[in-house]
Protein backbone atom coordinates (compact mmCIF):
# COMPACT_ATOMS: atom_id res chain seq x y z
CA UNK A 1 0.00 0.00 0.00
CA UNK A 2 2.81 2.39 0.86
CA UNK A 3 4.49 1.65 -2.47
CA UNK A 4 1.28 2.39 -4.43
CA UNK A 5 0.71 5.65 -2.55
CA UNK A 6 4.26 6.76 -3.21
CA UNK A 7 3.96 5.95 -6.93
CA UNK A 8 0.71 7.90 -7.14
CA UNK A 9 2.32 10.87 -5.39
CA UNK A 10 5.29 10.75 -7.78
CA UNK A 11 3.02 10.64 -10.84
CA UNK A 12 1.13 13.72 -9.64
CA UNK A 13 4.36 15.73 -9.25
CA UNK A 14 5.57 14.57 -12.65
CA UNK A 15 2.32 15.82 -14.17
CA UNK A 16 2.62 19.16 -12.36
CA UNK A 17 6.24 19.52 -13.47
CA UNK A 18 5.36 18.74 -17.10
CA UNK A 19 2.55 21.29 -16.98
CA UNK A 20 4.92 23.95 -15.60
CA UNK A 21 7.43 23.25 -18.38
CA UNK A 22 4.67 23.46 -21.00
CA UNK A 23 3.48 26.80 -19.62
CA UNK A 24 7.05 28.16 -19.60
CA UNK A 25 7.65 27.10 -23.22
CA UNK A 26 4.30 28.55 -24.26
CA UNK A 27 5.17 31.87 -22.58
CA UNK A 28 8.57 32.00 -24.31
CA UNK A 29 7.05 31.24 -27.73
CA UNK A 30 4.40 33.88 -27.14
CA UNK A 31 7.03 36.45 -26.16
CA UNK A 32 9.14 35.64 -29.20
CA UNK A 33 6.08 35.83 -31.46
CA UNK A 34 5.16 39.23 -30.09
CA UNK A 35 8.69 40.62 -30.56
CA UNK A 36 9.17 39.14 -34.01
CA UNK A 37 7.18 41.78 -35.94
CA UNK A 38 9.43 44.49 -34.44
CA UNK A 39 12.55 42.76 -35.78
CA UNK A 40 10.84 42.08 -39.10
CA UNK A 41 10.26 45.82 -39.45
CA UNK A 42 14.00 46.49 -39.84
CA UNK A 43 15.25 43.18 -41.31
CA UNK A 44 15.84 43.41 -45.05
CA UNK A 45 17.53 45.67 -47.59
CA UNK A 46 17.25 49.46 -47.60
CA UNK A 47 17.97 51.99 -50.33
CA UNK A 48 19.38 55.12 -48.71
CA UNK A 49 19.95 58.69 -49.88
CA UNK A 50 22.53 60.83 -48.06
CA UNK A 51 22.37 64.63 -48.14
CA UNK A 52 25.88 66.09 -48.48
CA UNK A 53 24.59 69.63 -48.66
CA UNK A 54 25.60 70.33 -52.25
CA UNK A 55 24.30 67.02 -53.58
CA UNK A 56 22.47 63.82 -52.63
CA UNK A 57 24.39 60.54 -52.95
CA UNK A 58 23.15 56.94 -52.78
CA UNK A 59 23.89 54.43 -50.05
CA UNK A 60 22.61 51.00 -49.05
CA UNK A 61 21.99 48.93 -45.93
CA UNK A 62 21.12 45.30 -45.30
CA UNK A 63 19.94 44.06 -41.88
CA UNK A 64 20.03 40.32 -41.20
CA UNK A 65 19.27 38.05 -38.26
CA UNK A 66 22.24 36.08 -36.90
CA UNK A 67 21.09 33.24 -34.65
CA UNK A 68 17.87 34.02 -32.78
CA UNK A 69 18.48 37.47 -31.36
CA UNK A 70 21.47 39.27 -32.90
CA UNK A 71 21.13 41.66 -35.84
CA UNK A 72 24.07 42.00 -38.24
CA UNK A 73 24.35 43.34 -41.76
CA UNK A 74 26.18 45.06 -44.62
CA UNK A 75 26.61 48.71 -45.51
CA UNK A 76 27.59 50.48 -48.74
CA UNK A 77 28.59 54.13 -48.50
CA UNK A 78 28.63 56.50 -51.49
CA UNK A 79 31.91 54.85 -52.52
CA UNK A 80 33.79 51.62 -51.86
CA UNK A 81 32.50 48.10 -51.35
CA UNK A 82 29.89 46.45 -49.15
CA UNK A 83 31.26 46.14 -45.62
CA UNK A 84 30.08 43.83 -42.82
CA UNK A 85 28.39 45.21 -39.71
CA UNK A 86 29.23 43.16 -36.61
CA UNK A 87 26.13 44.18 -34.65
CA UNK A 88 23.08 46.33 -35.28
CA UNK A 89 21.00 47.67 -32.38
CA UNK A 90 17.26 48.05 -32.87
CA UNK A 91 14.84 48.97 -30.10
CA UNK A 92 11.60 50.94 -30.04
CA UNK A 93 12.01 51.96 -33.66
CA UNK A 94 15.58 53.23 -33.24
CA UNK A 95 18.43 51.62 -35.18
CA UNK A 96 22.16 52.19 -34.74
CA UNK A 97 25.53 50.66 -35.53
CA UNK A 98 29.15 51.61 -36.02
CA UNK A 99 31.62 50.51 -38.66
CA UNK A 100 35.37 51.06 -39.15
CA UNK A 101 36.53 53.54 -41.83
CA UNK A 102 37.21 52.23 -45.32
CA UNK A 103 39.28 55.04 -46.78
CA UNK A 104 40.14 57.55 -44.07
CA UNK A 105 43.50 57.11 -42.33
CA UNK A 106 41.88 57.61 -38.92
CA UNK A 107 41.11 55.26 -36.06
CA UNK A 108 37.50 56.32 -35.64
CA UNK A 109 34.34 54.42 -36.54
CA UNK A 110 31.51 55.76 -38.66
CA UNK A 111 28.32 55.98 -36.56
CA UNK A 112 24.87 55.36 -38.04
CA UNK A 113 21.75 56.38 -36.08
CA UNK A 114 18.22 56.33 -37.42
CA UNK A 115 14.55 55.91 -36.66
CA UNK A 116 12.00 53.76 -38.45
CA UNK A 117 8.57 55.41 -38.80
CA UNK A 118 5.79 54.09 -41.06
CA UNK A 119 8.25 51.93 -43.02
CA UNK A 120 10.66 54.81 -43.70
CA UNK A 121 14.16 55.31 -42.32
CA UNK A 122 15.72 58.66 -41.46
CA UNK A 123 18.59 59.82 -39.31
CA UNK A 124 22.22 60.86 -39.30
CA UNK A 125 25.60 59.42 -40.17
CA UNK A 126 28.69 60.72 -38.40
CA UNK A 127 31.59 59.88 -40.70
CA UNK A 128 35.01 58.74 -39.54
CA UNK A 129 36.27 62.25 -40.26
CA UNK A 130 33.61 63.75 -37.98
CA UNK A 131 31.16 65.11 -40.55
CA UNK A 132 27.43 64.80 -39.85
CA UNK A 133 25.24 63.75 -42.76
CA UNK A 134 21.46 63.35 -42.87
CA UNK A 135 19.92 60.36 -44.64
CA UNK A 136 16.55 58.97 -45.62
CA UNK A 137 15.77 55.43 -46.71
CA UNK A 138 13.09 53.09 -47.95
CA UNK A 139 12.86 49.33 -48.30
CA UNK A 140 14.57 48.11 -51.47
CA UNK A 141 12.33 46.53 -54.13
CA UNK A 142 12.52 42.79 -54.82
CA UNK A 143 12.65 43.33 -58.62
CA UNK A 144 11.12 39.92 -59.29
CA UNK A 145 9.82 39.32 -62.81
CA UNK A 146 6.52 37.46 -63.20
CA UNK A 147 6.96 36.69 -66.89
CA UNK A 148 9.91 35.68 -69.09
CA UNK A 149 11.62 38.58 -70.81
CA UNK A 150 10.93 39.13 -74.50
CA UNK A 151 14.03 40.59 -76.11
CA UNK A 152 13.85 43.53 -78.48
CA UNK A 153 16.20 44.58 -81.23
CA UNK A 154 19.91 45.20 -80.50
CA UNK A 155 20.96 48.85 -80.22
CA UNK A 156 24.44 50.18 -80.96
CA UNK A 157 25.18 52.45 -78.00
CA UNK A 158 28.42 53.80 -79.52
CA UNK A 159 28.46 54.75 -83.20
CA UNK A 160 32.26 54.67 -83.44
CA UNK A 161 32.43 58.26 -84.69
CA UNK A 162 31.49 60.61 -81.84
CA UNK A 163 29.89 60.74 -78.39
CA UNK A 164 26.28 60.93 -79.62
CA UNK A 165 23.97 59.35 -77.04
CA UNK A 166 26.46 59.85 -74.21
CA UNK A 167 27.26 62.58 -71.72
CA UNK A 168 30.11 63.02 -69.20
CA UNK A 169 29.56 63.08 -65.45
CA UNK A 170 31.60 66.29 -65.12
CA UNK A 171 31.86 69.49 -67.12
CA UNK A 172 35.42 68.64 -68.12
CA UNK A 173 35.42 65.64 -70.46
CA UNK A 174 38.41 63.58 -71.58
CA UNK A 175 36.47 60.92 -73.55
CA UNK A 176 36.99 60.90 -77.34
CA UNK A 177 36.07 58.68 -80.28
CA UNK A 178 39.19 57.49 -82.15
CA UNK A 179 39.01 55.02 -85.04
CA UNK A 180 35.86 53.32 -83.74
CA UNK A 181 37.08 53.22 -80.14
CA UNK A 182 35.57 55.12 -77.19
CA UNK A 183 38.74 56.26 -75.46
CA UNK A 184 39.58 57.76 -72.08
CA UNK A 185 43.34 58.49 -72.34
CA UNK A 186 43.63 59.56 -68.71
CA UNK A 187 41.69 59.68 -65.44
CA UNK A 188 38.80 62.13 -65.47
CA UNK A 189 35.06 62.06 -65.98
CA UNK A 190 32.85 58.99 -66.19
CA UNK A 191 30.59 58.71 -69.24
CA UNK A 192 26.88 57.89 -69.20
CA UNK A 193 24.28 56.92 -71.80
CA UNK A 194 21.46 59.37 -72.36
CA UNK A 195 19.00 56.50 -72.64
CA UNK A 196 17.92 54.41 -69.65
CA UNK A 197 17.20 50.69 -69.54
CA UNK A 198 15.51 48.15 -67.29
CA UNK A 199 16.24 44.52 -68.28
CA UNK A 200 18.80 43.93 -71.00
CA UNK A 201 21.61 41.95 -72.56
CA UNK A 202 24.82 43.94 -72.99
CA UNK A 203 27.86 43.14 -75.13
CA UNK A 204 30.89 45.35 -74.54
CA UNK A 205 34.58 45.10 -75.44
CA UNK A 206 37.39 46.87 -73.61
CA UNK A 207 41.16 47.24 -73.36
CA UNK A 208 43.35 48.69 -70.62
CA UNK A 209 47.06 49.25 -69.98
CA UNK A 210 48.93 47.66 -67.08
CA UNK A 211 47.66 48.69 -63.67
CA UNK A 212 44.52 50.44 -64.93
CA UNK A 213 40.97 50.15 -63.65
CA UNK A 214 37.44 50.84 -64.89
CA UNK A 215 33.96 49.43 -64.54
CA UNK A 216 30.62 48.99 -66.30
CA UNK A 217 27.66 50.18 -64.22
CA UNK A 218 24.38 48.40 -64.99
CA UNK A 219 21.38 50.73 -64.69
CA UNK A 220 23.96 53.14 -63.29
CA UNK A 221 23.87 51.23 -59.98
CA UNK A 222 25.68 47.88 -60.15
CA UNK A 223 29.36 47.90 -61.11
CA UNK A 224 30.94 45.02 -62.98
CA UNK A 225 34.61 45.49 -62.24
CA UNK A 226 37.30 45.92 -64.90
CA UNK A 227 40.84 45.84 -63.56
CA UNK A 228 44.30 44.52 -64.37
CA UNK A 229 44.05 41.33 -62.28
CA UNK A 230 45.65 38.79 -64.61
CA UNK A 231 46.85 35.73 -62.70
CA UNK A 232 45.16 36.60 -59.39
CA UNK A 233 42.56 34.61 -57.47
CA UNK A 234 38.98 35.75 -58.19
CA UNK A 235 37.38 38.28 -55.88
CA UNK A 236 34.21 40.36 -55.79
CA UNK A 237 36.38 43.49 -56.13
CA UNK A 238 38.49 42.12 -59.00
CA UNK A 239 37.92 41.57 -62.71
CA UNK A 240 34.39 40.37 -63.54
CA UNK A 241 33.03 40.74 -60.01
CA UNK A 242 29.90 42.69 -59.13
CA UNK A 243 31.81 45.04 -56.89
CA UNK A 244 31.81 43.94 -53.26
CA UNK A 245 28.95 41.45 -53.76
CA UNK A 246 29.45 38.67 -56.32
CA UNK A 247 32.70 36.76 -56.91
CA UNK A 248 33.40 35.12 -60.30
CA UNK A 249 33.95 31.36 -60.30
CA UNK A 250 37.36 31.86 -61.95
CA UNK A 251 39.75 34.60 -63.00
CA UNK A 252 39.63 34.96 -66.78
CA UNK A 253 41.30 38.37 -67.21
CA UNK A 254 43.79 38.57 -70.05
CA UNK A 255 47.10 40.37 -69.94
CA UNK A 256 46.97 44.17 -70.27
CA UNK A 257 46.84 45.54 -73.81
CA UNK A 258 44.56 42.81 -75.19
CA UNK A 259 40.93 43.34 -76.17
CA UNK A 260 38.51 41.60 -73.79
CA UNK A 261 34.74 41.30 -73.56
CA UNK A 262 31.74 41.05 -71.28
CA UNK A 263 28.35 39.62 -72.22
CA UNK A 264 26.03 40.57 -69.39
CA UNK A 265 22.37 39.67 -68.91
CA UNK A 266 20.44 41.57 -66.23
CA UNK A 267 16.82 40.69 -65.42
CA UNK A 268 15.49 42.24 -62.24
CA UNK A 269 18.27 41.55 -59.75
CA UNK A 270 19.51 38.42 -61.51
CA UNK A 271 22.75 38.77 -63.43
CA UNK A 272 24.75 36.44 -65.66
CA UNK A 273 28.22 37.48 -66.78
CA UNK A 274 30.24 35.86 -69.55
CA UNK A 275 33.77 37.25 -69.64
CA UNK A 276 36.09 36.46 -72.54
CA UNK A 277 33.76 33.63 -73.58
CA UNK A 278 33.54 31.97 -70.14
CA UNK A 279 30.52 32.09 -67.84
CA UNK A 280 31.89 33.42 -64.55
CA UNK A 281 28.67 34.44 -62.78
CA UNK A 282 25.45 32.53 -63.49
CA UNK A 283 22.00 33.89 -62.65
CA UNK A 284 23.08 35.37 -59.33
CA UNK A 285 21.11 37.92 -57.30
CA UNK A 286 22.65 41.38 -56.87
CA UNK A 287 21.73 42.39 -53.30
CA UNK A 288 21.97 46.15 -53.77
CA UNK A 289 23.75 49.14 -55.25
CA UNK A 290 27.53 49.21 -55.37
CA UNK A 291 29.77 52.11 -54.38
CA UNK A 292 29.83 54.93 -56.92
CA UNK A 293 26.25 54.34 -58.11
CA UNK A 294 24.39 57.26 -59.65
CA UNK A 295 21.38 56.82 -57.36
CA UNK A 296 19.62 54.30 -55.13
CA UNK A 297 16.28 54.26 -56.98
CA UNK A 298 16.45 50.56 -57.78
CA UNK A 299 12.90 50.24 -59.08
CA UNK A 300 13.58 52.72 -61.90
CA UNK A 301 15.35 52.15 -65.23
CA UNK A 302 18.90 53.45 -65.40
CA UNK A 303 21.71 54.13 -67.89
CA UNK A 304 24.89 52.31 -68.73
CA UNK A 305 27.81 54.24 -67.33
CA UNK A 306 31.50 53.62 -67.85
CA UNK A 307 34.08 54.51 -65.24
CA UNK A 308 36.77 56.88 -66.42
CA UNK A 309 38.22 58.17 -63.15
CA UNK A 310 40.56 55.26 -62.35
CA UNK A 311 42.99 55.28 -65.27
CA UNK A 312 43.15 54.97 -69.06
CA UNK A 313 40.54 52.71 -70.72
CA UNK A 314 39.16 51.94 -74.18
CA UNK A 315 35.76 50.56 -75.20
CA UNK A 316 34.26 49.41 -78.50
CA UNK A 317 31.36 47.36 -79.93
CA UNK A 318 28.91 48.39 -77.20
CA UNK A 319 25.58 46.73 -78.05
CA UNK A 320 22.52 46.50 -75.81
CA UNK A 321 19.44 44.37 -76.37
CA UNK A 322 16.62 45.69 -74.18
CA UNK A 323 13.93 43.48 -72.73
CA UNK A 324 10.25 44.18 -73.25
Amino acid sequence: MISLSFNSYTKKWKMILALMVAITISFQVSANTESQPLEDAIIGRWDLSIDLGNKVVPSWLEVKLSGIATLVGYFVADGGSARPIAKIYFKEGKVSFSIPPQWEAVDKDMVFEGVLVDGKLSGTIITSSGKTQKFTGERAPLLKRDKPVVWGKPIQLFNGKDLSGWHPSKSKNQWVAINGVLTSPQSGSNIITDEKFEDFKLHIEFRYPAGSNSGVYLRGRYEVQIEDNYGKEPSSIYFGGVYGFLTPNEMVAKVPGEWQSFDITLVGRLVTIVANGKKIICDQLIPGITGGALDSKESAPGPIFLQGDHGPIEYRNIVITPGK
